[in-house]
């Protein structure tokens, strides 16, 4: 398999500037348009941006859902068809899958709670929509995964994820895998984390371990702009992708970035990451919604950056800095909604 990136095909500039290529001959789509597409994790950030970018080209679009009044509010001005399971049911992903053309498979967890592990969530629930995917002759299948998921590595998360990667790439359907860094919008779970730990804090803001960990945040819309690109370009059957925004930063870098989206200030301090270990127990322990957990803090020693960008090298996007109007959901966040969002409960 070539490494993610390394792609002869150019999609054309999807950035809105001049083409530099020559002008490609209509191929046919990788999925079939005139069937439905189905989504997981449809609620999700990731989701919720892809099912608005796939009804914007024409594409039928079933949401899998587990809470109709959430997805009401989060997808209800869209054409999109409901229904109403649990990625971990097999029976629930068979009548989902029955009729349609393609799924994406984004339905996944970043921090494990009681009732959600990785291992079902994450791995056993990709290794049933395959088998799904096979019984219901549904093809095409795009898997988003995670830049760094690896079978063999330590952290649970990226473990879990590693697993659910290789059964795609082995089941025989007609695979993408996307391997995004961090990605970043208006619903996200890890910008948003940080704005509202800024809110939280009066005056010092820590930083684990000096805010030495690198990224490349990518935009949302980008990631569901390759996602479409994906359905409607056979080249990318087979494929995997890493995918990043313009450049890498350290989590120092976002931080005074959030800060100035936000309209505010703090004094960074350093504090290492042993240091901070008690307290994220503490708070993982006792938090309906913790706003991280040691594993999460742990993975700050894994790099997220991509040494070769398909969004731009592939795709042909040009990547939505991580800076200014891009991070202007962060203003609406206020102590009181920070406070009350670590006693959520899912």
């Amino acid at each position: 398999m070539s490494p993610a990136g390394r792609g002869s095909y150019s999609f054309g500039d999807e950035g809105g500037g001049p083409a530099t290529a020559v002008a490609e001959q209509p191929q046919a789509l990788s999925a079939d348009k005139k069937k439905p597409v189905l989504i997981t994790g449809a609620t999700g950030l990731v989701g919720i941006h892809t099912c608005r970018e796939l009804s914007k080209h024409g594409w039928q679009v079933r949401a899998l859902i587990r809470d109709p009044a959430k997805a009401a509010l989060a997808l209800g001005q869209l054409p999109v068809e409901f229904r109403v399971g649990d990625v971990r049911d097999a029976g629930a992903l068979r009548s989902s899958l029955n009729g349609c053309g393609a799924v994406v498979h984004l339905a996944a967890i970043a921090i494990e709670k009681k009732t959600e592990k990785y291992t079902e969530t994450n791995t056993a629930a990709t290794e049933r929509l395959i088998s799904a995917a096979r019984a219901e002759n549904v093809q095409r299948v795009i898997f988003m995964s995670q830049n760094g998921a690896d079978s063999r590595s330590r952290h649970p998360f990226l473990h879990s994820k590693g697993v659910a990667q290789d059964s795609i790439r082995t089941s025989g359907l007609q695979w993408t895998v996307l391997r995004p860094s961090v990605i970043f919008g208006p619903e996200d779970q890890y910008v948003n984390v940080l704005g509202r730990l800024i809110r939280l804090t009066p005056k010092f803001f820590p930083l684990p371990g000096g805010g030495r960990a690198r990224f490349q945040p990518i935009a949302v819309d980008d990631v569901a702009r390759v996602i479409r690109l994906c359905l409607e370009k056979k080249e990318t059957v087979r494929q995997s992708y890493d995918l990043g925004g313009p450049a890498p930063l350290s989590l120092r870098d976002m931080t005074e970035r959030i800060l100035v989206a936000m309209g505010t200030t703090r004094t960074l301090v350093s504090m290492p990451i042993k240091m901070l270990r008690p307290l994220v127990s503490v708070m993982q322990r006792f938090l309906p919604n913790p706003p991280v957990t040691t594993g999460l803090l742990d993975l700050l020693s894994v790099d997220n950056t991509v040494s070769q960008n398909a969004l731009k090298e592939v795709f042909r996007v040009s990547p939505m800095p991580f800076a200014g109007d891009e991070l202007g959901y962060l203003r609406r966040i206020t102590f009181r909604s920070a406070l009350n969002s670590l006693f959520e409960r899912a």
